[in-house]
Formats: structure tokens, C-alpha cells, sequence
């Protein structure tokens, strides 16, 4: 396992949700270091077939040589589809992991570390045409700040999207630097790394789709599991998990779930256990994973 790329967060609680059938089929829609691939693997006889999906061309470095795994260069979102496509419509269980790659954190050249003077870049795919450099420089005022506001829950959302405008007037932010001296006034000692982390939370939401993506691949994902099939997905922060919540537990992202003349609801799903969190031996040895949560359901 390639360590040095991405170390799989919630390895053993994750794969173990799946309740693994050595024949079955499985879904790994974010493969990144190939980590929780590796361990489906791992439990899959000769009959078991693996379809993984990473939208970074990078991770197809990682791609183990298998014969029962089948790699897809694609963002899960269009999962069916390509599912279809590789003659497969009904699947055993789905794994996801749904935060930035160490490796993508590491490379000061993709712009998703605060860490680095980077480009402003920020695109998971980058085949995709938007950037953080085109979000900062040619959003409006009113989109930045519901950026802000939104994807990465600022208070000062509104006077910090003012301040980034007033500055690319002058000339234009595009590297992390430029835009960490745009906004430094807004960065208190105590709090500049969790203010910066915010900031940069709700850029690369905006320039990945992140949250779309989910919806429309969480929708697809009751159709495409077999009853009694496991969903296993693991989030990152707060907006990510509210949607895997409400959308196990009702099959909906907003409202209530109608009910029949008898009181009862027509659900895709149920959510299995509890919430799982990562043991503190593992934040010490891995620290990515102090915010992730695992949420698993089952179809019914």
C-alpha cells in the first residue's frame, strides 16, 4: 500500500460496514491511494469484482495489478452510467471516501494546501476548466460572499469577499499567497489556520461541485445496491455529513419523508449503528483523520 500517497482513514470500521461477500460486487468511488480498495480486495475470492472511481488522473498510479479491479478515470457523481457501461447494474456494496487525498494536500503545484505558495488551482479533475484562481478573480462580490458563507460557514463573509474584490482591482490574486495577504485581516493569531482552512474549504467546494456531486450520486445509490447491500461513506466536515445523514435516514436532503394513510414512510435505506469516529490512536498516527465520520446504511 503506498502509504506516502494517502493513508486510508477508518480502514478496518469502513471495509467492515460493507459486510464483504467473497463473490459479491463492490464499488470503491473514491480510490485515491488505493487503500480501502486494497483491503475489499483483500476479502474478494477469484468470483469478486471491484469498479473504482477516482476523477484525479494521478491515482491511476495506485491501480493494483488485479484482474477483479476495474479502474474509472471519472467523478462518482456519474457512477451509473459508467457502471452500466461496464456491464454491471446491481452491486453488493459502495465505499466512499470523501475527503482531499494527502497526495493532493501534499503537492504545493494543486493549490489545496495553505501550507504552500501555490497557484490557486484547486480542481480534483483537472480536466475540469474552473479554478480557485478563476472563483477568486472573476466571482462576484455577492457569489464570494455566499461562497463564504456557505461552504465554509465564515462570519465575516460578506466584508471578506468586499476586501478580495477591492484587492484584484489592482491586480490579480493568483497564488495562495496573494490571496492569504488579501484577506490577512481577517486572520486572527489565535484562529488564522481554522479561518484559512474554512476559506479554502468553500473555494475548492465551489471549484469541485463537491456538494452537487454527492446529491447526485447518493441518489443513484439505492437503485444500484442489491437488497440487504451496504452503503459505507466517510465525510469530513459538517455539510458533507448532514447530507449522508438525512439522506440515510429518509432518502431526502431537505424536509420529511411523506407518509402513507397507515403513518408509515417509504425509505431506500436504514441507517446501520452508530455514527463512527476515528480512535484517538489513529488521529495520532494519522492527524487528516480527527474530523472524519463514517455513516453506514443499508439498503432495504
Amino acid at each position: 500500500m503506498k502509504t506516502n500517497y494517502h493513508l486510508p482513514v477508518l480502514l478496518e470500521p469502513a471495509v467492515e460496514g460493507l459486510q464483504i461477500k467473497p463473490d459479491g460486487t463492490y464499488v470503491d468511488v473514491t480510490f485515491g491511494g488505493g487503500g480501502h480498495a486494497r483491503k475489499i480486495l483483500e476479502l474478494l475470492n477469484h468470483k469478486g469484482r471491484l469498479i473504482a472511481f477516482d476523477q484525479d488522473a494521478q491515482a491511476l498510479q495506485n491501480a493494483p495489478d488485479d484482474p477483479r479491479i476495474v479502474l474509472i478515470n471519472e467523478n462518482f457523481r456519474y457512477i451509473k452510467p459508467f457502471l452500466k457501461l461496464h456491464g454491471v447494474r446491481k452491486v453488493n456494496g459502495i465505499l466512499g471516501d470523501l475527503g482531499v487525498s494527502s497526495h493532493q494536500f501534499d503537492m504545493p503545484d494543486r493549490g489545496f494546501s495553505t501550507r504552500f505558495d501555490g497557484v490557486l488551482d484547486m480542481r480534483m479533475n483537472q480536466r475540469s476548466s474552473l479554478t480557485a484562481g478563476e472563483v477568486i478573480n472573476q466571482y462576484s462580490e455577492a457569489d464570494l460572499k455566499k461562497i463564504f458563507a456557505v461552504y465554509g460557514e465564515i462570519k465575516s463573509a460578506a466584508a471578506m469577499a468586499k476586501q478580495i474584490v477591492s484587492v484584484r482591482q489592482s491586480e490579480p490574486i493568483t497564488t495562495s499567497k496573494q490571496l492569504q495577504s488579501a484577506i490577512a485581516r481577517f486572520l486572527p493569531k489565535h484562529r488564522e489556520n481554522k479561518v484559512l482552512a474554512q476559506v479554502y474549504q468553500a473555494i475548492r467546494i465551489e471549484v469541485n461541485q463537491e456538494l452537487e456531486a454527492l446529491q447526485e450520486f447518493l441518489l443513484q445509490t439505492p437503485d444500484l445496491l442489491v437488497p440487504g447491500g451496504r452503503l459505507s461513506l466517510i465525510s469530513y466536515h459538517s455539510l458533507e455529513d448532514r447530507l449522508v445523514k438525512r439522506f440515510m435516514k429518509s432518502g431526502l436532503f431537505y424536509g420529511e419523508p411523506e407518509k402513507d394513510i397507515y403513518g408509515n414512510v417509504d425509505v431506500p435505506l436504514k441507517p446501520v449503528g452508530k455514527l463512527i469516529v476515528p480512535t484517538p490512536e489513529e488521529i495520532q498516527h494519522n492527524n487528516r483523520a480527527r474530523s472524519a465520520k463514517l455513516r453506514i446504511a443499508e439498503r432495504l
